[in-house]
């Protein structure tokens, strides 16, 4: 059975519309098969017989003799001949008595009276597992504020011409987060976060991940964030959810166990070669400093990822019981002192991941967690399993994480102690979701300024618009789809 978080990620936004079209699919593929099947017999059964057409009158009388019988042997062999090779036309043949009417096997027939039917009388409604929104139903995607023109300041560096793809220009910074509908708003403000706050807002190069079947489709999603950020230096990646969807396991919540949250396993595969570090990032983050101070941070003793550790926090709930009781399950930390991070704000090294394959090594751990229960919280286990105990600490302001409260309840929390770089609002409870049932925490005040959807300033101009979907995307440059 199909899981209930698969149907969300590839239903249509109505699913009883969904339904009904597939029924009335359903009825009318009926229909058809059973009109082609019908006429296929009825033609069959109304076909003259090879040996019909070719009326020769075989009489018992032998006394023309020898002669007369190869003549008429010769004569049925030329018909059948004829017959064979004829097309859909009553043609004479003139070695036989009566038009031939050419005769097709039963399968045969029931194809092509399928087809025929099929292109007379087309199915009313649409065919796909995509749904796409219109100017008319759009679902909240286009009803954003375009964000305003940030540029670099007298200290950047200058960009480089010589290089062959924009993303392999040296002097950019890079960031990496998924784009999909349901955290799209979230996305969207953490973009602008770091544009305004960045020394050179023209150097930092997005890398959007966005998943295969999402509602919204790559190209829609492309279009919708270069009409936000006009200028905006980023690329749109396609990851697929059969790629890990039989690694996945059940989570605590729902909202974990969606494949886009594996996606940053596979940044080493998916972005360019000459891309050799990465900053990732979650949608639901606010960038209140320079991310330019972040791109600085040295990974030391060849460690592959660096982010802010929390060595005070209780490890051991992080996986069940059955993990610790195995004596070989376990073993994996005793040669390092593992801490608590947050996969949710990371520097990447991906030199080095792609030579040591770190990506198997986490599929590894999720392939075990598919025979033996030994975490509960979806994709962060399997890199504390990987990494755990060798991360580059970096500071806790860049990471103020927790500010969605847990993954059960959502409640409201305060900031950690010390100064503030990043504000993550990991756990259930999102910002946006809270301001616009009017419910909000204190801290999401915070979020507020940052929130380009704006549904009156924008719907109008957006209906003017000539937007055009498609089905399918190619990976490739914001330009090359607009």
């Amino acid at each position: 059975m199909v899981r209930k978080d698969l149907l969300n990620i590839v239903m249509t936004y109505d699913s009883k519309k969904y339904l009904a079209r597939s029924y009335l699919l359903n009825i009318h593929l009926f229909l058809t098969l059973h009109l082609s099947l019908s006429l296929s017999l009825e033609l069959h059964s109304i076909l003259v017989p090879e040996k019909t057409a070719y009326s020769l009158k075989r009489t018992n009388r032998r006394k023309k003799g020898k002669r007369r019988t190869q003549e008429h042997h010769k004569k049925f062999q030329q018909c059948r001949f004829f017959f064979k090779t004829l097309s859909f036309s009553s043609t004479k043949n003139p070695f036989c008595h009566r038009p031939i009417t050419p005769m097709l096997p039963l399968r045969l027939g029931a194809v092509v009276s399928s087809l025929i039917l099929f292109f007379l009388f087309p199915p009313f409604f649409c065919l796909g597992i995509r749904y796409f929104p219109t100017t008319e139903d759009d679902g909240g995607f286009f009803n954003y504020a375009e964000a305003p023109e940030y540029r670099n300041g007298a200290g950047c560096p200058v960009s480089s011409t010589h290089t062959a793809f924009p993303s392999c220009d040296p002097s950019l910074v890079h960031i990496a987060m998924t784009l999909d509908s349901g955290y799209l708003r979230g996305s969207i403000a953490a973009v602008h976060s770091v544009l305004r706050h960045s020394s050179c807002p023209e150097s930092v190069f997005f890398h959007f991940v966005a998943a295969e079947f999402d509602p919204a489709s790559p190209r829609v999603l492309t279009r919708l964030v270069r009409s936000i950020f006009p200028s905006l230096n980023f690329k749109v990646y396609i990851f697929r959810e059969d790629t890990v969807i039989n690694l996945i396991s059940s989570s605590i919540r729902q909202a974990l166990e969606n494949p886009l949250n594996y996606a940053r396993s596979y940044l080493g595969d998916m972005l360019d070669t000459c891309v050799d570090r990465v900053i990732y990032l979650d949608s639901d983050v606010v960038v209140v400093d320079d991310v330019r101070k972040l791109w600085r941070v040295p990974l030391t003793d060849a460690r592959v990822i660096g982010a802010p550790e929390y060595c005070h926090a209780n490890f051991t709930k992080y996986f069940t019981d059955e993990f610790w009781n195995d004596p070989l399950l376990s073993r994996v930390f005793s040669s390092r002192k593992p801490c608590y991070f947050n996969t949710g704000v990371m520097v990447m090294d991906l030199v080095r991941w792609r030579e040591g394959n770190y990506r198997k090594r986490i599929e590894n751990w999720m392939e075990l967690q598919r025979k033996k229960r030994i975490y509960e919280l979806g994709s962060l286990p399997p890199f504390l399993l990987v990494f755990a105990g060798n991360v580059e600490a970096i500071d806790h302001r860049w990471n103020q994480h927790g500010l969605g409260g847990d993954n059960v309840n959502g409640v409201c929390r305060s900031l950690h102690p010390g100064p503030v770089s990043l504000l993550h609002w990991s756990g259930k409870g999102k910002p946006w979701v809270r301001l616009d049932e009017k419910k909000p925490c204190p801290l999401d005040r915070l979020w507020e300024p940052y929130d380009l959807y704006k549904p009156k300033q924008v719907r109008d101009r957006v209906r003017d618009q000539n937007w055009g979907f498609s089905s399918s995307i190619l990976v490739g440059y914001a330009h090359d789809l607009l």
